[in-house]
């Protein structure tokens, strides 16, 4: 009878701990506040060099965590077949609140063991002036075997920083990602032409007004869909969000800020408006001045997602080449704080995601290039990608805790069922009143 309660007391220790360990993360994320850029945890720790032939090999599906100085040429390895198109994304992040110049920035590029550029893009503060997490990444893409860089091998990734000396020196941190695109169902038939045209007409402003709070990185964005989301923000401070754009749909999305009564003193370039898309790569980006009145701005009219964008002349277009999460973020100048107060000013944003989704150019599972119900159940609820972990977490916790509690039952019905039968031959003498053991007329076993 102690073993069986011993058993009992174990199973509901186990329980107790299963549920304790599933609490911990939301309970750290509670703690962990707004204010810093939010790495990736399962980023690993890679260090660029200075000549391509001692670089560190990036693997396929992978976040690393790097840093960059002032002046630095950085070279990291890919090993590449040929049929995969690849894409590595850099997330620079300047450190405090170091000085930054409107040239300041990152080129990443991949390369060949020839030097031939595969592809490149520049992230730079341009005239927001202010430090804040920017994005840029390369591809290598194979569309034919007469491609430049279509040939299997090892390829360089080469990101370089480019910083005034009025700038501060401070070392910038990298955030790296290498993502492969899945191969097409068809390539015979996708268009090899990027559309020409698109409407450039904004669709009236979506109605009803919901609270919504970014999150502090890619990592955390904050899902958001076709809505009016309203937040606040701090002087220096960058919110993130992001928006499930399938096949064939558009977005659109503007920013908004609300009047302080402080000051009415002008800053120019005061809210830097950016749209990434799933591989990091860069789509477009608007600023707006502020003198503590009421202000708005949009980013520029796109088209809809398809796979020939990329064949497009505008980096814009081409950047709108594959479904996903697509990543809007908005900083507020550090200046404000001088005129405004430290405490948040209040931000809207206005997302339009437009037309009906259509089906993927990919076989097989599409990755972090396509849309899924799990995504739009997310941009409905206003999850980040570890909270939706964590809630898996629960629900697993949950079915674990129902299983083992009706094991329990189970278990305690047939330990009353064993202690009742061992009880009957000291309280009912065998042959005594020809009874059953549990009482009653005597039955046929």
């Amino acid at each position: 009878m102690n073993r069986q309660r011993n058993r009992g007391r174990v199973i509901l220790a186990s329980l107790a701990a299963m549920c304790a360990v599933a609490v911990l993360p939301g309970q750290a994320h509670a703690a962990d506040g707004p204010a810093s850029y939010a790495f990736d945890p399962a980023a690993t720790a890679v260090k660029g060099t200075e000549t391509n032939a001692d670089a560190a090999e990036l693997k396929p599906g992978s976040v690393y965590r790097s840093s960059i100085q002032r002046g630095q040429k950085l070279y990291y390895r890919l090993e590449l077949d040929t049929r995969t198109n690849a894409y590595v994304s850099a997330v620079v992040v300047p450190r405090k609140a170091g000085k930054v110049a409107y040239g300041d920035g990152v080129t990443v590029s991949i390369r060949d063991l020839d030097d031939t550029q595969c592809s490149s893009e520049q992230a730079n503060f341009a005239s927001a002036e202010f430090p804040r997490p920017i994005a840029a990444y390369a591809h290598r893409t194979v569309e034919d075997s007469e491609a430049t860089c279509s040939a299997a091998g090892t390829y360089n990734v080469l990101i370089e920083r480019e910083s005034k000396a009025t700038s501060a020196p401070d070392e910038w941190d990298l955030e790296l990602r290498y993502d492969t695109e899945p191969a097409l169902k068809d390539a015979g038939s996708v268009p090899t032409e990027a559309p020409e045209n698109w409407s450039s007409a904004s669709p009236a402003p979506p109605a009803g007004k919901q609270k919504r709070a970014g999150g502090s990185s890619y990592y955390d964005a904050t899902s958001v869909k076709s809505g009016e989301w309203v937040d606040s923000i701090a002087p220096g401070q960058t919110r993130f969000y992001r928006v499930p754009v399938d096949w064939g749909q558009r977005i659109f999305a503007s920013a908004s800020l609300s009047n302080n009564n402080a000051s009415t003193e002008y800053l120019g370039n005061a809210l830097a408006l950016s749209l990434d898309n799933p591989a990091r790569g860069h789509v477009d980006d608007a600023t707006l001045s502020y003198s503590g009145a009421p202000v708005s701005g949009a980013l520029d009219p796109l088209p809809a997602v398809a796979y020939e964008n990329r064949y497009a002349s505008s980096s814009k277009a081409a950047a709108m080449r594959f479904a996903g999460w697509y990543y809007l973020s908005v900083t507020l100048t550090p200046e404000a704080a001088k005129h405004y107060g430290d405490t948040g000013i209040g931000l809207t944003l206005r997302i339009n995601v437009r037309d009906e989704a259509g089906p993927t150019p990919y076989k097989g599972d599409a990755g972090i290039f396509g849309v899924t119900d799990d995504d739009k159940d997310m941009a409905e609820t206003g999850q980040s990608a570890p909270q939706a972990r964590e809630s898996d977490t629960m629900k697993m916790v949950a079915a674990a805790g129902i299983g083992a509690g009706a094991v329990l039952v189970l278990g305690l019905g047939v330990w009353t069922l064993v202690a009742r039968r061992r009880a009957v031959p000291a309280a009912v003498p065998p042959g005594a009143g020809g009874q059953s053991p549990f009482g009653g007329p005597p039955q046929a076993w």
